[in-house]
């Protein structure tokens, strides 16, 4: 298997007894014995050693606004060229892309497309930046490290769109190769995470906070799932635990849910966003958003001391944007925002 052009050995990982093998890049840190994969079904065991087996085996590979991640703070107007692989580490059963998470990478049919040609790409589409999203970017981690470096000489930020299920030293060294931005989609409380992903919510908050320690623009998304994420006490409790570990200027987007995959309740409904919305700002969060709302008034930045209109969205595209020098040009409060704000004349996005 190892001929194959997106087999690679693996960076992160620790040989055990046996012949077998710890992988370090999840933290569900999987022991694997010859030949055997893992749960997310893109690394397996060869002589001992863990391989990768979507190196540069990319899913799609597309130029799309930073703020459709969503990020709201972080290099407004902008876009990043965004790719992905196949399959996941984590089980949503409303997953949006299903169609990517659920199948399995196969090496025989896959070509590898050379991180040299994403960020030639990147600067051809007069792209700002890179992202790794639609199923869960750490399945790239190797391909991930050389983009990022790659794509830093040249001058581009380099962003990750995931559920944060990763381990620290994994997540360092994301952050020394280039990561500049990290969109975390918290996706309940301990008990919705125990049911839905056989997950560990502290990991992520863990990850949230020391991403942010270590300098990178964090934003979290918060899927207001119905019957399943969408009580009141497990939102508080979700907003207690932002300002906990993130503080007020972190931003969070409570997101509508529609049916999908395996999931197929009726969508949020919009007062259940608004009510989160309220509670956050009650509770001290300076910039909370609703996501999945078109023209909804709350995915707008506002001045958190004067409530002056700043960013006037229409979902991903940037209508109005009214700061000066990142200050409110009311009354003079700084607002934190990552990198400049980028006025675009070109479309959305553009498939290849």
């Amino acid at each position: 298997m190892e001929h194959y052009s997106t087999v690679k050995k693996a960076v992160l990982y620790e040989k055990l007894r046996g012949g077998k093998a710890r992988c370090l890049v999840c933290e569900r840190k999987c022991v694997l014995r010859e030949g055997e994969k893992g749960f997310c079904k893109t690394r397996v065991n060869i002589g001992g050693d863990i391989y990768t087996l979507v190196y540069g085996d990319l899913s799609a590979l597309e130029s799309r606004p930073i703020e459709i991640k969503p990020f709201f703070h972080f290099w407004p107007g902008s876009t990043a060229i965004t790719f992905s692989t196949w399959s996941c580490n984590f089980t949503c059963p409303w997953c949006q892309n299903w169609t990517l998470s659920r199948a399995e990478p196969n090496p025989s049919r896959a070509s590898c497309i050379p991180p040299e040609k994403v960020v030639e790409k990147a600067l051809k589409w007069g792209d700002e930046g890179t992202c790794v999203s639609f199923n869960e970017p750490i399945l790239l981690f190797e391909y991930s490290l050389d983009v990022f470096k790659l794509a830093r000489t040249r001058g581009l930020y380099n962003t990750y769109v995931s559920n944060g299920y990763i381990t620290l030293q994994a997540l360092k060294m994301l952050i020394k190769a280039g990561l500049d931005g990290l969109k975390i989609d918290v996706k309940g409380d301990a008990e919705a995470y125990r049911k839905y992903n056989s997950a560990d919510v502290n990991v992520v908050w863990r990850n949230a906070r020391e991403a942010k320690r270590m300098g990178v623009h964090v934003e979290i998304v918060y899927l207001v799932v119905t019957k399943a994420t969408d009580s009141e006490n497990m939102i508080i409790e979700t907003i207690e635990r932002h300002l906990k570990e993130l503080g007020p200027d972190t931003p969070i987007h409570f997101t509508r849910y529609y049916p999908e995959y395996m999931y197929h309740e009726p969508p949020t409904k919009i007062e259940k966003l608004e009510w989160a919305y309220k509670q956050a700002k009650r509770m001290g969060v300076n910039y909370p958003y609703i996501g999945n709302v078109p023209g909804h008034p709350y995915e707008n930045t506002y001045c958190p001391e004067c409530g002056e209109l700043l960013i006037r969205r229409y979902g991903a595209k940037v209508i109005e944007y009214n700061l000066k020098d990142k200050k409110c040009p009311k009354c003079g409060t700084s607002i934190p925002v990552t990198g400049k704000y980028i006025k675009k004349t070109k479309g959305l996005s553009w498939w290849i």
